[in-house]
């Protein structure tokens, strides 16, 4: 064989493999942006992280307490991805 010829059958295999990898590459960007979660706004985080920590000090008492029930059904919805009705920041 000539030396142009393994230069060009060279050149064709280093452009197939730079193809093949930025085909894979673009295609795990993809694949990270549809399972990343939506982000939830800092206040809102902030308040009911307080709510939890208050019903969390009352202990027992807190399963009957009507403010630590719906702290935690927003906690919950907002885990499971629901939308919450009630848009508490805490403290009502």
């Amino acid at each position: 064989m000539d030396g142009t010829v393994l230069a060009r059958i060279a050149a064709i295999i280093f452009v197939s493999v730079a193809i093949t990898a930025a085909v894979v590459e673009m295609s795990r960007e993809e694949e990270g942006r549809t399972v990343r979660p939506a982000q939830v706004a800092a206040p809102d985080v902030d308040a009911l992280r307080a709510e939890q920590r208050r019903c969390q000090a009352l202990g027992e008492a807190a399963a009957s307490d009507r403010d630590c029930l719906a702290v935690w059904a927003e906690t919950r919805d907002r885990f499971l991805g629901r939308e919450t009705g009630t848009g508490r920041a805490g403290g009502e």
